[in-house]
């Protein structure tokens, strides 16, 4: 039977305190942040939160990061890689300590989610940080102890660019997840995997092939983006099923 009242009505972005209740370092320039925030209405993976910071002069600045915890988590938390010049990434990575309090507003975002009930074959494809909200993806798939076909290409100048590597590798010991890295500029002494560039022939390996229908997600800078979706039209996939997130230096 129908419910009378109608559908629900989403829960308001509001801006909320973040109290960091513990971080951790995932490279040299990234660290991820776990956060307390009182009144967080729950998430879908692949969605994304406001920064908001301000300074003792008043002045403000906000920035975009996705959300790397799976809904199922209870938590809040992002993964912050460095930005030299930036003015709100050195700050997180760098000088924010476990107690300290900063303004978010989330979770924001819709078309770039994914939950087990949207089924798959999964393909995901990643351009540095842009693995971030990818993880959230497959954090939710093992949460639910899903066996979704799943496939993941992430693209990294070198190994100490790889964001979660052991959480990563325990992950790939699913026999229904595959993971290959491509290292573009430094790759492990040794190394027999995927090099350089993402190319036709690295999307075509790592499938699912265009006639199983995969369910695509690519996020990364916006060239690397562009790059990866015309290899996925080109190799046949079919556009209505690609989702693209894209992001630039801040």
């Amino acid at each position: 039977m129908a419910d009378a009242r109608g559908p629900a009505t989403p829960p308001a972005i509001v801006w909320r305190t973040a109290t960091v209740a513990a971080t951790r370092a995932e490279n040299d320039h990234a660290r991820t942040l776990e956060l307390d925030v009182p009144g967080w209405p729950g998430h879908r993976a692949g969605q994304y939160l406001d920064v908001r910071l301000t300074a003792e002069d008043g002045y403000q600045a906000q920035r975009s990061f996705s959300l790397a915890s799976a809904p199922e988590s209870g938590r809040v938390e992002i993964t912050v890689e460095r930005i030299d010049d930036g003015e709100v990434s050195p700050y997180l990575v760098d000088e924010l300590r476990v107690g300290d309090q900063f303004e978010l507003r989330g979770p924001i975002g819709g078309p770039f989610t994914w939950s087990v009930a949207d089924g798959g074959p999964l393909l995901l494809i990643a351009g540095g940080s842009g693995l971030v909200p990818l993880m959230a993806m497959l954090r939710h798939r093992a949460a639910r102890g899903s066996t979704i076909d799943a496939r993941a290409l992430v693209s990294v100048r070198g190994p100490g660019d790889l964001l979660y590597r052991d959480e990563l590798t325990a992950l790939a010991s699913d026999d229904r997840l595959d993971l290959r890295p491509t290292y573009t500029r430094l790759p492990p002494p040794g190394w027999s995997g995927f090099a350089g560039r993402i190319d036709a022939a690295m999307v075509a390996a790592i499938g699912p092939p265009p006639q199983e229908r995969p369910l695509v997600f690519v996020c990364g800078p916006t060239p690397f983006v562009e790059h990866a979706a015309d290899l996925l039209v080109d190799g046949g996939h079919d556009p209505a099923r690609i989702r693209t997130e894209r992001f630039g230096p801040s």
